[in-house]
């Protein structure tokens, strides 16, 4: 709805390192259930009006005993805190819950039962953030072919050098291969809200693409700044805003050595 802010929260860089760090727990006491967690780099979590949470019963490990809850942001026992970070253009947050009670009514789903639902949602979450980071590839290169384009060095537009052509190529390459995946990846995120299969397409189609994307916003950006200047660490240009864009998305939602090894277990199973 117009004017409501909703944020998903859940353990960053804990889910890198696999849900056994996730440490945000439930109980359920009577008729509510009690929260206690304590979330970090949460995408406008200061400002949302509404947050869905995962936490994992007391006692469980890995995915089992997981389960999602949507509570007001501003009840009693949660605390939020805007979070300083590298991209100054995207706001984070910490979110603290404090033995939080609520009806039973803010479980989404039934107790314990989320492990799959949360590997479906991340892995949705990973396609958006490609999508995003495709964006960021894109953009710096177009930044960067109108600037060489432009700017002049012993007589010439530098984009006429060879080695400046070449990094370009280099540039072009990694969009449109990261254009595919993230595609395929929407095709295969299209089919599974219109099917609901079981999902291993889907979490497999997120893995390609957040682990190439998130290579290929970051080089790219890294690449124009360099082809800028020294200009390109300046507030004239915005380069410098799409590195730390760049640097920061890669490690949402899990960085490129994480998805990579996800698929290498996908590929081979769990080879000992």
């Amino acid at each position: 709805h117009e004017g409501h802010r909703l944020a998903f929260a859940y353990a960053a860089s804990g889910r890198i390192r696999g849900l056994e760090a996730l440490t945000a727990t439930y109980q359920i006491e009577n008729d509510e259930v009690v929260l206690n967690a304590n979330y970090a780099h949460v995408v406008d979590g200061h400002t949302a009006e509404t947050l869905i949470v995962v936490a994992r019963a007391s006692g469980t490990s890995g995915d089992e005993g997981l389960a999602f809850f949507i509570i007001p942001a501003e009840s009693e026992g949660v605390m939020r805190r805007w979070q300083p970070g590298m991209d100054q253009t995207r706001k984070l947050a910490t979110v603290q819950l404090d033995h939080a009670r609520f009806p039973l009514t803010v479980m989404m789903n039934e107790a314990g039962n989320a492990g799959r639902l949360f590997e479906q949602m991340y892995a949705l979450a990973a396609i958006a953030t490609s999508a995003e980071q495709l964006g960021v590839a894109a953009k710096t290169l177009a930044m960067t072919l109108d600037y060489i384009a432009e700017r002049k060095q012993f007589g010439r537009a530098v984009g006429s050098f060879q080695a400046m052509k070449h990094k370009a190529a280099d540039m072009m390459l990694r969009v449109e291969i990261a254009r595919a995946a993230v595609y395929y990846a929407a095709s295969v995120a299209d089919e599974f809200f219109a099917n609901a299969p079981q999902g291993e397409e889907l979490i497999e189609a997120a893995n390609i693409a957040k682990s190439y994307c998130s290579e290929a916003a970051f080089q790219n950006s890294a690449e124009a700044l360099q082809m800028h200047g020294g200009v390109g660490f300046s507030w004239e240009y915005d380069v410098h805003l799409y590195l730390k864009r760049a640097k920061a998305s890669q490690h949402m939602f899990g960085d490129s050595t994480w998805h990579k090894q996800q698929l290498a277990t996908q590929l081979l199973g769990a080879v000992s």
